[in-house]
């Protein structure tokens, strides 16, 4: 859009000079990270052999300095602390950082879409239960969460009947 190009299907037919010169710019790119890669072999394998007791300390402090130097806020660094804390803490406990990840990422976008949905339906929730897609999505989303709990009830009445 920025060169005055409108996306979408079409895109291939009125400049296919265009795709492809990104598409081959993109090839050529790949091939020169692939031989400066191959060249970094032995400086990555030196990277690797520097303890942790070294490593983690200076990936504290580029980490610290690189979220500071993107806003220049010192709630944006508290907050990296408090993710990594909460982190070290998912590790040590072997609780899957991937759910958190995702709520990070795609929390705004869903309440975005919340805001969008109830002005739309001039603040009424029914909007979520009357049209059906958007309701077999609520079930299917309930029944997500309830099925751990139902799992775990029904295998406690089976250890009861079988213990009895």
């Amino acid at each position: 859009m920025m060169f005055g190009l409108q996306p979408g299907p079409l895109l291939f037919q009125k400049n296919p000079d265009f795709v492809w010169g990104v598409i081959a710019s993109m090839y050529i790119g790949n091939i020169m990270l692939l031989i400066m890669n191959i060249a970094c072999i032995p400086l990555f394998v030196k990277i690797l052999k520097i303890p942790n007791s070294l490593l983690f300390p200076l990936i504290i402090v580029f980490a610290t300095v690189g979220v500071y130097s993107v806003d220049g806020n010192i709630f944006d660094v508290w907050m990296l602390y408090v993710f990594g804390v909460m982190g070290y803490f998912m590790k040590k406990f072997d609780m899957p950082p991937a759910p958190v990840v995702l709520s990070v990422v795609l929390g705004p976008m869903i309440e975005r879409a919340l805001r969008q949905s109830l002005t739309m339906s001039l603040g009424s929730y029914d909007i979520f239960f009357t049209r059906p897609i958007s309701a077999v999505l609520l079930l299917l989303g309930l029944a997500a969460v309830l099925w751990p709990v139902i799992d775990m009830a029904r295998q406690r009445y089976r250890r009861r009947m079988g213990g009895a």
